[in-house]
């Protein structure tokens, strides 16, 4: 069966921890960098991503931001850590016509086994075009491991890195 037909399970395996997966890579993003609990990424405005009046569609830049908000994520958890998105919230601000979309997130804090972020997506006029917050959980039988290293990590990171 080819991959274009078969509906999963799909076993997937990344190039290392933080790396773009198949669906990202469709998305054309790109990991410009990510490290201690902050990450930045692009993705162009291709037509295939454009909704029925010309701009790019919600979802698109929806997927960008929980993307780089996972990514910053990444920065702070050990490898192989599992994690996934619980509750996102955005705003769109300005439609996005054409360029290339950048994608600034920052983890803000944690409460037990959640991790919370805040991304702002910029046009190509780095005019902020979308807000997005998202609320990371940690999977249990990953928080034994992770519990100590994440709690270090998030402090340093606000320590160095203020969130306005």
């Amino acid at each position: 069966m080819s991959d274009d037909t078969y509906t999963g399970p799909h076993a997937v395996t990344l190039d290392a921890w933080i790396a773009t997966a198949p669906f990202e890579d469709l998305l054309g993003m790109k990991i410009v960098s990510a490290a201690q609990g902050h990450a930045i990424l692009t993705m162009p405005f291709r037509r295939s991503y454009a909704q029925g009046l010309g701009f790019m569609h919600g979802g698109a830049l929806v997927s960008l931001a929980d993307t780089a908000l996972a990514m910053a994520a990444k920065s702070l958890l050990p490898p192989e850590t599992v994690f996934a998105t619980t509750s996102i919230s955005n705003r769109f601000l300005l439609p996005v016509t054409r360029g290339t979309v950048t994608a600034r997130a920052v983890m803000t804090g944690r409460c037990d086994r959640d991790l919370m972020g805040n991304a702002e997506l910029l046009d190509e006029q780095e005019r902020v075009v979308m807000r997005f917050s998202a609320v990371f959980r940690v999977a249990w039988k990953s928080w034994a491991d992770v519990a100590e290293v994440l709690v270090r990590a998030l402090s340093d990171s606000l320590d160095t890195h203020p969130v306005d």
